[in-house]
């Protein structure tokens, strides 16, 4: 075993390495200019846990060959539980005050993940699903790593017993434990092994290779080779350990200002902090004078260290919630204000509540007290989380009953255009129609009693097509047969694009439903059907996936000669994508996809957009349930007219049609997010099944519009 192991004593450098650690992780969260890869600092932490506490328990097992579990796990307990349950009380308590109704209920799932400590696999299931990648961060976001570490705490002492043990029956030694070399070499094959799932994950699994233990483990092996190692890294020259330290430190600074948010992590970045860390750790074993452990040593380093722990609880929920009791976002000051706001809170949690629990004498002489703490804490915390979540009423309409609107005639309704052609006619008509019932909803005060879909159904009512891989996720190629009203029918509809496209399919299934015709969903998220250069900022890289996708859906639809393509995108974009929506390049694309859909034979319709409601509608309104203008936009902050104009000549020129839905959702100056007793949005973006349906009459007349024009 090494120095370490062998006379266990204080590392006060590794009090200070924590200061670094959760500076970066405070001052990115921040939103400190210069720290995007501030985030590493949770690798540090990793490394520093995976060192003290393999160190802990090889010693243990080298003196005793195993590991006495109850004072280990009693020890955890007081150290962490305390902290972490005040904070997640408190936390839970903020969320059902202050947050709208809907998210707070959602925030309560992830108190009740936290203090169960499998936070992290339910952000990790969050993370894969497209229709909640919108979502607001939860204030229990942090806790992921706390998640991490518990699990970690649970398997790692088996190991080690279960290694010395299997070490002495080879060696036919009745004392396990004697050599540090069969632990080094189980922990060497954890690390390679999850190390390599890591970086799979992070390309095909992004949230789990974040979130998840199995693919963050070899962050704590490395830890667990230093302590294991510490002998070899206490006899270094004294001059090469030093500058093993300071080179740590610059490869985690490197990877606080050189990392961002669209790194895709941990993968090969996550090397920069993690070996950054083990050599400031490993460095510091042979204790070298003018070191960086000296510094991190100097006393307003460990001061910051000891208060690492509680900082890091209090921070981000500190930071996420103090705009909602606001009532306005925070400027860089307001963030900085708020992240020292919770340092003095962190204060006051170190000295009333860890270190009491931490050092408590009746505590640490008893393992089934501090045992029992741990457990009580765990109790509270879940009773207490459950307890909110059945209290906080699920948000519901007061409003009188709204009738539901009527489409479909195709009479006089409203001052519709006179026009010779019937099909124009009929949209006009049908358009009109709508209007109306959306002009009359503009100023409605109260959510309706009988909305539909109701405000907590809302984030469930999605299309089957999102659930039965006919709209393909991130990763996938290709498309299976999709079919759906009539398959066997001679007519087909193609309705292709990405998420856009996708929540359309209920309307148009049916009206295809209705006319007897085959309609063929191919969809795939976040990738528009126009041949554009496209980044992924999901999975951090060029999306090669969705430019394969294209060309395979391309083929497909010239092979098969649909009677009608309609084409249907997000205008969400940003330019972290590698395009901007509206601009010369994406008309100019628009325009030869329509080009090239025509060679097949069909009519092309091309969707324009619908409105960008700027909330999270269903939590907006059951924040406003009396009031539900104040989740309505106002027109010019929504649509875009003046693209929707340059599209439409786009789409002419082309040789298709566009359909200009504006119409459908907003009045000259506002758009109503209820319309009648319609629930318009299901999230921040996507139509509720309801509303598309609604609106098959108008669809009808604009695929028939189509057809006509050829």
């Amino acid at each position: 075993m090494g120095r370490a192991a062998q006379r266990p004593g204080f590392r006060p450098d590794i009090e200070g390495l924590r200061a670094v650690a959760v500076l970066a992780v405070v001052l990115f969260h921040a939103g400190v200019p210069g720290l995007g890869g501030g985030f590493v600092g949770v690798d540090v932490f990793f490394v520093v846990s995976g060192f003290l506490i393999t160190g802990l328990l090889a010693r243990e097992v080298e003196a005793t060959g195993t590991v006495r579990l109850a004072r280990f796990y009693g020890a955890r307990a007081r150290r962490l539980l305390p902290a972490a349950g005040v904070v997640l009380l408190a936390t839970a308590a903020a969320a059902v005050a202050w947050l709208p109704p809907l998210q707070a209920r959602s925030v309560l799932g992830d108190a009740l993940a936290s203090a169960l400590y499998a936070g992290n696999y339910r952000f990790a299931v969050q993370g894969t699903d497209y229709l909640a990648a919108d979502t607001p961060p939860s204030p229990f976001q942090h806790y992921w790593s706390l998640g991490v570490e518990e699990q970690f705490y649970l398997v790692w002492p088996g190991l080690l017993i279960g290694t010395a043990w299997l070490a002495s029956r080879r060696r036919r030694d009745p004392a396990p434990g004697r050599s540090s070399w069969p632990l080094a070499l189980v922990l060497g094959g954890i690390a390679v092994g999850s190390y390599a799932l890591a970086l799979a994950w992070t390309r095909t699994l992004p949230p789990w290779a974040f979130f998840s233990l199995p693919s963050r483990a070899w962050e704590l092996a490395v830890g667990g080779l230093l302590a294991l190692t510490a002998r070899w890294w206490g006899r270094l020259p004294r001059a090469l350990a030093g500058a093993a330290g300071w080179a740590g430190l610059v490869m985690i600074v490197l990877a606080c200002v050189r990392l961002g948010e669209s790194t895709p992590y941990p993968g090969t970045a996550a090397l920069l902090p993690v070996l950054g860390a083990a050599l400031i750790v490993g460095g510091g074993c042979a204790a070298p004078r003018w070191s960086v452990g000296a510094g991190l040593a100097l006393p307003p380093m460990r001061m910051l260290g000891r208060l690492s722990y509680s900082w890091y609880l209090w921070h981000w929920p500190v930071l996420l919630l103090t705009p909602a009791v606001l009532g306005h976002p925070l400027g860089p000051g307001g963030r900085l204000a708020a992240a020292g706001a919770s340092a003095g809170l962190a204060l006051v949690t170190l000295h009333v509540v860890e270190n009491p629990g931490r050092f408590a004498g009746p505590l640490r002489r008893s393992p089934v007290r501090s045992l029992a703490l741990g457990s009580a804490v765990t109790a509270v915390g879940v009773c207490v989380a459950s307890a909110l979540l059945l209290l906080v009423p699920i948000p519901v309409g007061h409003g009188s009953a709204a009738a539901a609107p009527m489409i479909g005639s195709t009479g006089p309704a409203g001052p519709a255009a006179p026009t010779v052609d019937p099909q124009e006619a009929a949209v006009e008509t049908l358009t009109a129609q709508v209007q109306i019932a959306v002009a009359a909803s503009t100023d409605v005060a109260a959510v309706p009693s009988n909305l539909t879909p109701p405000l907590a159904e809302a984030f469930d009512d999605k299309p089957d097509v999102f659930v039965n891989g006919c709209v393909r996720s991130w990763l996938y190629v290709g498309q299976d047969e999709c079919a759906s009203a009539d398959p066997a029918s001679a007519t087909t509809v193609a309705l292709v694009g990405d998420s856009h496209a996708a929540m359309w399919e209920p309307g148009f299934e049916q009206v295809a439903a209705q006319r007897q015709w085959r309609l063929e969903t191919m969809g795939k998220v976040t990738c528009p059907l126009l041949d554009l250069p496209i980044s992924s900022p999901y999975l951090g890289r060029e999306y090669t996936e969705c430019e394969q996708w294209r060309g395979e859906i391309l083929q497909r639809l010239h092979a098969e000669h649909p009677a009608v393509i309609v084409v249907g995108m997000a205008r969400r974009y940003t330019p972290d994508y590698g395009f901007t929506v509206y601009d010369r390049p994406w008309l100019d694309s628009l325009t030869r996809t329509v080009a090239d859909l025509r060679g097949t034979g069909a009519a092309v319709l091309v969707l324009g957009p619908v409105p960008d409601p700027g909330s999270t509608v269903p939590t907006c309104l059951s924040e406003h349930l009396a009031d539900a203008a104040a989740c309505s936009p106002e027109r010019p902050a929504a649509m875009n007219d003046a693209g929707i104009a340059a599209e439409a000549a786009a789409t002419a020129a082309g040789g298709g049609h566009y359909a200009d839905l504006s119409g459908l959702f907003c009045t000259a100056t506002r758009c109503p997010m209820v319309v009648g007793n319609r629930l318009v949005f299901r999230d921040n973006n996507h139509l509720t099944v309801e509303y598309a349906q609604w609106l098959a009459p108008v669809l009808a007349a604009e695929l028939d519009l189509t057809l006509a024009r050829g």
